[in-house]
């Protein structure tokens, strides 16, 4: 009997040797980016590189998971992070900002001590609703203070090849009017200029005013900006030729903006984008099948779903440009369809970052 089993288990061994490794299989939702919050996104895709900001924003974000765990000792040791931040690094934080910009750092910085102790007093208190409130404004403060940050010299090069488009050097707020009701957005031009340069030039013209929504597909995408007639976009008046603005896409691992390619493209095929199509509201850049180049007026409205298009998974990153967030107002999406129309878009602020050429 002893005999056997010694051969029975120098059979195992040999099988095992002689046969490929399988890794075990282990379910698991694709990677991508988790934030769905598009003024954490926004801030996080500002071109900037200071480390006790970041820091400083970054723990109060992280508050999130802990709150919904109700980890209160985790939230007070972060808010409690952030108040020594704004204390002890206050002469680091103010020594990166240009002197223009000080004396409304110095203030932005009063202003968000004050706010940080009335925040460690709420996790204190335990009071959910009013720590997110109040760290939505310290949030924007921080927002404030990483907005000083930036100088006029526009950080990325755009093609040569590309002079005669408008761009939009930095963001631009807008107003838009739909027939079921108004929405807030950011437009990123430091990531997408040339896309955010041509949707805020349509939108100053009044382009958009009165067009339809011309497709809806459900849990996908609400698209517009196909004008009347049998042109699919903007016509440049001098010319009379199509305006096309090219692919446009910004990566962390990448240190020049791609254009006219997609992820697949150059063999990324994991790679999230700096604006990545990851939550309810983004706006994207239309295209045809076709061409990646031949974008013209059309955009749409991204209908995050996690489980069905996780960001970094989702077909559109790294295939269509995003270059803005709805910031309020949102939830008008889900009521709209191709009987609605935009009514008007109106550039709130940011105008004055437009070029029309190079």
């Amino acid at each position: 009997m002893a005999k056997k089993i010694c051969i029975l288990a120098l059979i195992t061994i040999l099988f095992s040797l002689s046969s490929p490794w399988i890794e075990p299989a282990v379910a698991s939702l694709p990677n991508g980016n988790r934030l769905k919050d598009p003024y954490a996104i926004l801030r996080n895709s500002l071109p900037i590189d200071q480390k006790e900001l970041r820091e400083l924003q970054n723990k109060l974000e992280e508050t999130s998971d802990d709150l919904r765990g109700s980890r209160w000792s985790a939230v007070s040791k972060a808010t409690s992070r952030s108040q020594f931040l704004v204390s002890n690094k206050k002469n680091q934080i103010l020594d990166s900002i240009p002197e223009e910009n000080k004396e409304k750092a110095v203030n932005l910085l009063s202003n968000l001590k004050e706010e940080l102790d009335e925040l460690g007093q709420i996790a204190n208190e335990k009071n959910k609703v009013s720590f997110l409130n109040l760290r939505r404004q310290s949030l924007k403060t921080i927002d404030d203070l990483e907005s000083l940050l930036i100088t006029n010299n526009f950080p990325y090069k755009i093609p040569s090849e590309y002079d005669n488009l408008p761009r939009l050097l930095g963001r631009a707020n807008v107003e838009i009017k739909t027939s079921k009701g108004t929405m807030s957005a950011i437009i990123d031009g430091y990531n997408a200029p040339l896309t955010a340069g041509a949707f805020i030039d349509l939108s100053l013209k009044g382009f958009y005013d009165g067009l339809p929504i011309n497709r809806a597909e459900e849990f996908f995408i609400l698209q517009t900006g196909d004008p009347k007639g049998e042109e699919i976009g903007y016509l440049n008046p001098d010319s009379n030729e199509l305006r096309k603005i090219p692919l446009e896409i910004r990566t962390r691992s990448l240190e020049d903006t791609i254009y006219g390619e997609t992820f697949e493209d150059i063999g990324l095929y994991t790679e999230t984008p700096i604006l990545p199509f990851a939550t309810l509201g983004t706006l994207g850049w239309a295209h045809s099948d076709s061409d990646l180049n031949d974008g013209s007026s059309q955009f749409f409205f991204f209908l995050y779903e996690a489980e069905l298009n996780p960001a970094g998974r989702n077909l559109i990153d790294g295939r269509n440009a995003a270059f803005g967030y709805v910031i309020e107002g949102s939830e008008i999406l889900n009521k709209l369809g191709v009987d609605d129309k935009i009514i008007s878009i109106k550039v709130l602020n940011g105008s004055e970052n437009l070029n029309l050429k190079a």
